[in-house]
């Protein structure tokens, strides 16, 4: 992963396509600017690598162009469970579970993430504190539609009794 420098990419990462996705629909211009100046961001290339499974999960990523595959590692396999697209996230249940990461996350094609770490998240919380409120309920309806969309499939995969 290549760290790009924000004030870089600021005009490729303007707010309003970014306010287009789920994780910064309703947040404001200056939200996501703080976010981007006092964040990461990245330039992954296809088949690159974001986090492995067993890495500390102290961050989440949104996907800002591009798309990201997600293997979820259980009992020694990986598994294949979606593709993150732009304006969604991706390690936000590690960091906000505490706990190290579940899988792997793979750049699908070129991409550019930003990476907001907890203490960028808390501190969104304190200077944004109406961005905040918003920002984490887009997280949770993120959430909602990833176990919704996974508990279809395992009930497409389940025998029936």
């Amino acid at each position: 992963m290549e760290q790009i420098p924000a004030e870089a990419i600021a005009d490729e990462l303007n707010s309003q396509g970014l306010q287009s996705g789920s994780i910064f629909g309703a947040i404001s211009p200056a939200a996501i600017r703080f976010l981007i100046t006092n964040g990461e961001v990245f330039r992954v290339a296809k088949g690159e690598e974001i986090f492995r499974y067993g890495e500390p999960g102290c961050s989440f990523f949104v996907v800002c162009t591009g798309s990201v595959d997600f293997f979820k590692h259980h009992e020694g396999k990986d598994a294949y469970t979606r593709t993150v697209m732009p304006g969604e996230e991706i390690g936000f249940v590690a960091m906000i579970a505490l706990h190290d990461h579940v899988g792997i996350a793979v750049a699908h094609e070129d991409s550019i993430v930003l990476e907001i770490s907890s203490d960028l998240f808390a501190d969104l919380h304190e200077k944004y504190p109406f961005d905040f409120g918003i920002m984490t309920l887009n997280l949770a309806r993120d959430l909602a539609r990833i176990v919704r969309k996974l508990s279809n499939i395992l009930v497409g995969h389940s025998i029936e009794h």
